[in-house]
C-alpha cells in the first residue's frame, strides 16, 4: 500500500491516473482508494440498492459479469488496514489518494503553484513529485514521471503475480 498524497489541487489524481496507466501496461493488479473527509453517496435515489438501503440493509452489494460494488453504513471510519482486508481480492498494490497521517509509505506531490513546502518529513516518503528540486535523501520525479514513479514502485515492491488469491470470511 502506497499513499499518494499532496496539498489540495497539486495533481494528486491527475498522477494516480497516469501511475495506474503505467502499472496496468505492466499487469499490475490495482486498487485505489480515495479518502474523502466531507462524505459521499454514490447511490442513486429510487434504483433498487438505495430502496435496498432506505429498507434498511446494512450493507448492500451490486454485482454484474463485469463489476461489483459495495455500500456499507458503518459507525465509525474505517482504518487503511480495515479497508485493505476489504479490497485486498485480486490486488497486487493498493493506491490510495490522501491518509496523509497514515503510516503507510507515501509518495508526496508538489507543485510550486500550490505549495513552497512539503507536507511531510522526508523519513515518511519514498518518493516525491515536483517541479522543483528538492534534496531531502529520497528520488524525486517530475510531475509527469509515472513511468520512473512505477519503475520504482516494482523494484521496491517486486510484486508477485499470482494466479489466485483466497479470501476468508
Amino acid at each position: 500500500m502506497v499513499a499518494i498524497v499532496g496539498k489540495s489541487n497539486a495533481g494528486k489524481t491527475t498522477f494516480i491516473e497516469k501511475l495506474i496507466k503505467e502499472l496496468k501496461l505492466r499487469n499490475i493488479k490495482v486498487c485505489t482508494i480515495k479518502h474523502d473527509v466531507h462524505g459521499f453517496d454514490i447511490d442513486k435515489p429510487g434504483k433498487d440498492t438505495w430502496r435496498h438501503a432506505k429498507a434498511g440493509a446494512d450493507t448492500v452489494v451490486i454485482s454484474s459479469p463485469a463489476k461489483m460494488a459495495m455500500i456499507s453504513n458503518v459507525s465509525e471510519e474505517l482504518t487503511l488496514d480495515q479497508l485493505a482486508q476489504i479490497v485486498s481480492l485480486d490486488t497486487d498494490i493498493i493506491i490510495t489518494e490522501g491518509y496523509k497521517k497514515s503510516n503507510k509509505p507515501k509518495i508526496e506531490i508538489c507543485r510550486s503553484e500550490r505549495s513552497e513546502g512539503l507536507l511531510c518529513a522526508p523519513d515518511e516518503l519514498i518518493a516525491l513529485v515536483s517541479d522543483m528540486s528538492w534534496n531531502i535523501g529520497v528520488p524525486v520525479f517530475e510531475l509527469d514521471d509515472a513511468v520512473g514513479v512505477a519503475d520504482l514502485l516494482e523494484s521496491k515492491y517486486q510484486f508477485k503475480k499470482q494466479t489466485e488469491k483466497l479470501v476468508n470470511f
